[in-house]
This record gives C-alpha cells, structure tokens and sequence, in this order.
C-alpha cells in the first residue's frame, strides 16, 4: 500500500492540479507495490498511468513530464532539481551547438518520433576534471525542466556477486519509469575494459549488464556518462552512445570570461584581465572558479576595498600547487 506520505502527496497533487507530479507519486506506488510482490497490482497502476499519459498527449504536442516530487528511497540515486541554463556554461562554441543541438531535439522529440526518429539521449561526455561535464548534466536537467538523477557508484557497485547487477536493474526501471536526467559521474568504475588485468569477474558481470540495459534501453530519459578516462573504456560502449562530447582545459578567452563573471564587481580598476589567460594557462574551469573564490575570501576577511593583481596572483598560484601536488602523487 502507498505510504502516509505518499498519499498525501498524490491529494496535494489533486488539489493543486499538477498532474504531472500525480502521476510521478502514482508510478512510485506502483514502483514500492511490485517490489512487495504485489504484480498485478503495480501493472494496474502503470497502465492507468499510461493511458494518462497518452490522453493528455493527444490534447497537447509536447511530451508529457512526470518529474516533479520524485524521491528515491533506494539509496542508489541522489535527486534535483537544478536550475541552470546553457548561457551559464562557459566554453567553446562548437561544444555549445552540441549541446543545443540536444536540448532541441529532446524538446521536439514527438515531432521527430511521428517521423520514425529518435531524439538524441545516451550522452558520452568525455574530458579532464573540472571542465564541465557535471555542469553539464545540471545545464540538460534545467533547460528541460527534468529532475536530475546521479546515480551513486558507491551504492551500486558492490562485491557480492550479483548484486551489483541487480541494483542496476532497480537504476534502469527508474530510467523507464520516471522521466528525467540520468548522470552516471566516473563512469569508468562501470564501464572499464573487460580485459584488463586488474579486472575481476563481477566487474564484467557489471559492464555486461549495462551494456544489455543501455542497449535496450528505449524510455524517454536522459542516460549522460561521463569520465575522465576515454582511453579504459571498453570498446563496446561506444556504439551505445547517440554522441560523444569531449571537454577540454579552456583557452584564452574562456580563462578571461570566467576570471570576468566572478570577478567584475570586486577588482581594481583597470585590471590587467589579459594577463591572467597565461597565469591560469593549465587549470580547469572549476580551479579557475576557485581561485577567483579564494581571492574574494581574502577581501572579505581582510576588509580589503578591492582585490588588487598580487591576491589575485597567490590564489591562481594555490591552485596550479595543488594541481601540481596531486599529480605528483599519481606518478
């Protein structure tokens, strides 16, 4: 039976006339209801849901939503609902055009769907540390107006044999059931080579068992991946993937522009902006954004009136020490 919490959300639901939250709560019943043993039931709940969903399709022509108070009670997902909007990604054009190349085709997937095609949505976002990639799933979850979903590695990946693989189900049914953004962060802990000589037999039992669900995998969900790690990706992966996005250090100009957004209103005047695209050469965006933090901390703290181009200095150095510590210590 639905639970006292979820009753009262499907009431709250009715009374405020959110439909698609109603049926996100009742496909959460059904969900609770089949693993309880209850099948007929939970089939009943999906196929009213269903047919919901495909009355309400036939009076408007956009896709029908149902991402709205979603809560994951298996510990295997963490869920949001982010805001953010592809004008706040900074980085090259030609990555950009991709990325709205997606966003439309999600926004017109039933146009492109009568004609027999699918919208782009298994998303492979390959880069170093930093550059975007999480940002990036935030950007598809809020220009979309899904939930995002990160699936939790240290939840899923276990070393009892078969289990892994089961809780990868339970991700999976999620995907076809609740309708949103799906962001699988290091996805090499997956998707690793199936032949390499550390590998072990429950690790390819997993990747096995997502390269079935991601090929069968025909729901209206986002499934985005990302690693930093291209090169230990097994080789079947990549066919299950609708794209492949590489993510790269920024240039000049982007170093520039992310320096500009944090920093404009807290900088002396006349601040030597051009000067920073070779200081910062070499870091990620996120260390850039960190650095610029840094720097407005040691205004605040110090009542400083402005931040002048040595605190700006100490902060980028602080960085690149700490990019150089770490990877002195992978060597």
């Amino acid at each position: 039976m639905a639970s006292s919490e979820q009753l009262k959300a499907l009431l709250q639901s009715h009374l405020e006339q959110d439909d698609d939250r109603f049926m996100s709560i009742a496909l959460q019943v059904a969900a609770h209801e089949a693993r309880s043993g209850h099948g007929k039931l939970a089939k009943e709940l999906r196929d009213i849901v269903e047919l919901a969903k495909k009355k309400a399709n036939s009076n408007r022509n956009t896709p029908i939503s149902i991402a709205k108070g979603i809560h994951d009670n298996s510990g295997l997902l963490f869920v949001s609902h982010p805001k953010n909007k592809l004008v706040d990604l900074i980085t090259k054009d030609e990555l950009k055009v991709r990325l709205e190349r997606l966003i439309r085709e999600q926004k017109l997937s039933t146009k492109l769907k009568s004609h027999g095609l699918s919208p782009r949505r298994k998303i492979l976002l390959v880069g170093p540390p930093g550059t975007g990639k999480t940002f990036t799933a935030s950007i598809l979850a809020g220009e979309l107006d899904y939930p995002l979903f990160q699936v939790r590695l240290d939840a899923l990946i276990t070393k009892f044999l078969g289990e892994s693989s089961a809780k990868l189900r339970q991700v999976f049914d999620a995907i076809s059931d609740v309708r949103g953004v799906y962001f699988f962060d290091e996805f090499d802990a997956l998707g690793s080579q199936r032949t390499i000589s550390n590998d072990v037999g429950e690790a390819r039992r997993i990747l096995n068992s997502f390269l079935q669900m991601i090929e069968q995998d025909d729901s209206n969900s986002l499934i985005i991946c990302a690693t930093n790690h291209i090169e230990i990706l097994d080789h079947a992966l990549f066919r299950r993937f609708d794209d492949v996005i590489r993510y790269d250090l920024p240039a000049e100009e982007e170093i520039i522009t992310l320096f500009k957004n944090k920093l404009s209103p807290f900088v002396i005047k006349n601040f030597p902006w051009k000067n920073l695209s070779e200081k910062a050469s070499g870091l990620s965006s996120a260390e850039i954004t960190r650095a610029s933090e840094e720097a407005i901390k040691e205004l605040i703290i110090h009542d400083y009136n402005k931040i002048t181009v040595p605190i700006l200095d100490a902060a980028i150095a602080d960085r690149r020490d700490m990019r150089n510590s770490l990877f002195e210590n992978k060597r």
